[in-house]
C-alpha cells in the first residue's frame, strides 16, 4: 500500500508540474525576464539533487516512523480516536497548521533563515520556483514534519494525502499564473493563490515576512501574518521587484547558492521595519 502511495504522490507531483507548467507557458502573468530554460534546467538540477538527498537518506526512516507512530498509537489524533476520511481531513488542517508555523519560524530566526533565504532569492515566479530548496532547509524540515507526527500521530494515508497536497499547492500558487478579481477573492479566502504568494516573495520585507501559508490561506489572517500586496493598483513587477535585493547572485550560481547558508557575513534576518 505505501508503494501505491508513494507512486499516486508521484503521479501528483509531475501532473501538477506539467499541468502549471502549460498554463504559464500560453497564460502567463508576467512575462519573463530570464530565460525559462535556463530557469528550469537550474531548478530541475536542485530538484535532482534534493530527491537523491532525501530518497538515500530520508525518505525510509521517515515512512518507518510514520508507521511505527501509528502502530504504537501515540498522537492526538490517534487518543481522540479519529478514523477513516473524518481522520484525514482533520489531519490535514492540523498539518497545515503546523506548516504554517513552521514556514513562520523559518522567516523568525536567523539559523532557519540562512536556508530558507536560498529559496527567496529566486528573483522571478513560475512553477520551477517550487523545487528551489536548499538541501539544509530539508533536512531540518524533515526533523521538524518527524515531531509533528509524534505529537499528531496522523496515519500512514493522511500523510501521504498532506504530502501530495503540500507538493500540488505549491507548484499553484508558484506559477505565473493568475485569475480574475472576482475569482481571485473567494479563492483566496481559503486557498494560497499565486497572487497571495506572490506578494510573500516581493522584495519589500512587510510583504515578504508575512503571509506563510501553503495550503489554506486562512492561516494568516487568524495568527496576524496576512499582508496582501494591493496586485489590482498595478502590480506592475518590475525585474527588481522580487526576491532578496542583497542576494541577487545567488539566484542562478549553484556554489553560491549552496554556501551561501555557511557564509558569516549573512547570518541575520534583515530587519522588517
Amino acid at each position: 500500500m505505501d508503494l501505491d502511495l508513494d507512486a499516486g504522490r508521484l503521479l501528483v507531483f509531475l501532473g501538477g508540474f506539467f499541468a502549471f507548467f502549460s498554463l504559464e507557458t500560453f497564460l502567463p502573468n508576467r512575462k519573463s525576464l530570464q530565460k525559462r530554460l535556463q530557469r528550469l534546467r537550474f531548478h530541475l538540477l536542485l530538484a535532482l539533487f534534493n530527491t537523491v538527498l532525501v530518497r538515500v537518506f530520508l525518505y525510509v526512516p521517515f515512512l518507518l516512523w510514520v508507521v511505527y507512530v501509528e502502530q504504537q498509537g501515540w498522537g492526538i489524533s490517534r487518543w481522540l480516536g479519529l478514523s477513516g476520511w473524518l481522520e484525514i481531513i482533520i489531519s490535514l488542517m492540523v498539518l497545515d497548521a503546523f506548516d504554517y508555523f513552521w514556514h513562520r519560524a523559518n522567516h523568525s530566526y536567523s539559523f532557519l533563515w540562512r536556508f530558507h533565504k536560498a529559496h527567496h532569492s529566486d528573483t522571478e515566479m513560475d512553477v520551477s520556483t517550487a523545487l528551489r530548496f536548499h538541501p539544509g532547509e530539508l533536512i531540518l524540515s524533515s526533523v521538524a514534519k518527524a515531531t509533528w507526527v509524534v505529537v499528531w500521530g496522523p496515519s500512514a494515508i493522511a500523510w501521504f494525502v498532506f504530502e501530495a497536497l503540500v507538493s500540488l499547492c505549491a507548484q499553484f500558487h508558484h506559477s505565473n499564473i493568475d485569475f480574475p478579481d472576482t475569482l481571485e477573492k473567494p479563492l483566496a479566502m481559503i486557498l494560497v493563490t499565486p497572487r497571495f504568494h506572490t506578494s510573500h516573495h516581493i522584495v519589500e520585507r512587510r510583504y515578504g515576512h508575512a503571509n506563510f501559508s501553503t495550503i489554506f490561506s486562512f492561516w494568516d489572517v487568524l495568527f496576524g501574518s496576512y499582508c496582501q500586496f494591493d496586485f489590482t493598483t498595478g502590480a506592475r513587477l518590475n525585474s527588481n521587484a522580487i526576491g532578496l535585493p542583497e542576494q541577487r547572485e545567488l539566484a542562478f550560481s549553484l556554489r553560491a547558492w549552496f554556501t551561501e547558508p555557511f557564509n558569516r557575513r549573512n547570518l541575520q534576518i534583515e530587519d522588517d521595519e
